[in-house]
């Protein structure tokens, strides 16, 4: 069996990555261990627990890539407006959409959404699909490589794209080395109802603990619906999974100081370890790692997804010229102008949630003052605020063209 080019992950950054080469007259493989399958979507079921904020240059790859539609018809719930404030102290700043013109700052959708939405395109297009696959082996063959997988199927390619996540089989088969390091932390989710309508705004607070972040979800019933991501230490996490429903709505309304009024229930929590990855390289000859295969980091402001969008949309514009030049799509040289695109926006992004997470922990008087002043200097700077806002947004000057408007 052979392939042009081999996928090997089919999550939201992967099925991203095929449909965008879809038309590049490359023989692409999608493989997967899941069974690639479409769920049935019924409004009155409740949210999926794991959601991602799309950026609006998220929302643009989505619509080149026609996943958007499918994505509205379920649900996704715009907001418009952020007001991060500091739970030790009296800072705050608050970013609106409209300071830049913009009618929202970007999308909640559960992630299983946006997963179907991809999945409906990838079974009407030409894309091979290998559902129920995993990966068992993997080495070089020739000027490509050799997968083997679980059952004894074998597979030649000369390029292979690893998406298939945080703990990815083919950037450990294929060596490729990592700086990774333990937040130490939980992130404790689920979908909560409130007693207050969360105006379309997405809430965050810094604790002592760790930030808490509200994001807000559109639900049928009327009623008032937010996702909730709750970054703890490991024995606080325990100890709020151990919790019965109502003290843990008790907590949680505590912990975001009733912003949103009462927790009037909460569905079923999820407690997930945090860990940062960072791969040294994202390529090698034939071989390049995209989303969370190349670089995981807090989910402190959503943006794991996002990083991940635009590693497809830039490694799909980079294969593409280089299909139109004649060039050899798996050499180094082509792969490394993907790598030298994404690698230095990824770690400042990285970096920026590390020194957030750091600046929001520190206990030291003299960082507590320096915080809370320079989040009330911030927030007076309309020009800073707005620059945030639009790299939030994925606005930057080195957009792919899927991104561009």
């Amino acid at each position: 069996m052979h392939a042009d080019l081999i996928i090997v992950g089919a999550g939201m950054v992967g099925s991203t990555l095929a449909l965008a080469l879809k038309d590049s007259g490359l023989n692409i493989l999608l493989i997967d261990g899941s069974p690639m399958s479409v769920a049935p979507f019924n409004p009155k079921h409740a949210f999926e627990p794991r959601v991602s904020a799309l950026s609006i240059a998220s929302q643009r790859i989505l619509q080149r890539v026609a996943a958007w539609p499918g994505i509205v018809q379920r649900r996704a719930s715009p907001y418009r407006n952020m007001y991060v404030w500091d739970g030790s102290g009296t800072g705050k700043i608050h970013f609106s959409a409209s300071s830049v013109h913009a009618e929202v700052l970007g999308h909640i959708v559960e992630n299983r959404i946006v997963q179907d939405a991809l999945l409906e395109q990838l079974h009407d297009s030409k894309i091979d699909l290998l559902a129920h696959s995993r990966v068992e082996n993997l080495r070089r063959s020739g000027s490509g490589w050799l997968l083997q997988l679980e059952g004894g199927t074998h597979i030649r390619s000369p390029l292979i794209i690893a998406a298939d996540g945080a703990n990815s089989t083919i950037r450990r088969l294929a060596g490729c080395a990592t700086r990774e390091w333990d937040y130490l932390h939980h992130a404790i989710v689920t979908s909560i109802r409130t007693e207050k309508p969360h105006q379309a705004t997405a809430w965050q607070r810094f604790t002592d603990d760790g930030p808490l972040a509200l994001l807000p979800l559109q639900h049928q019933d009327g009623r008032n619906w937010c996702s909730i991501v709750w970054s703890v230490p490991p024995q606080h996490a325990q100890q709020l999974m151990a919790l019965n429903d109502a003290d843990f709505c008790q907590a949680l309304a505590d912990a975001c100081e009733h912003r949103l009024g009462a927790i009037e229930h909460a569905d079923q929590r999820y407690s997930i370890p945090l860990r940062q990855r960072h791969a040294k390289r994202y390529i090698q000859p034939g071989l390049a790692l995209i989303g969370d295969a190349a670089h995981s980091i807090h989910p402190l402001a959503g943006q794991g997804v996002n990083l991940g969008f635009l590693d497809a949309a830039v490694l799909a514009e980079t294969l593409l010229h280089a299909l139109q030049r004649g060039e050899n799509i798996a050499s180094e040289p082509v792969l490394s102008r993907f790598e030298r695109r994404r690698m230095p926006h990824n770690l400042a992004m990285m970096a920026a949630m590390e020194g957030f997470q750091h600046l929001f922990q520190a206990d030291a008087l003299l960082m507590r003052w320096l915080r809370n002043s320079g989040l009330k200097m911030v927030d007076n700077l309309d020009e800073a605020k707005a620059l945030f806002i639009r790299q939030a947004l994925g606005l930057g000057i080195d957009l792919p063209n899927l991104a561009k408007p």
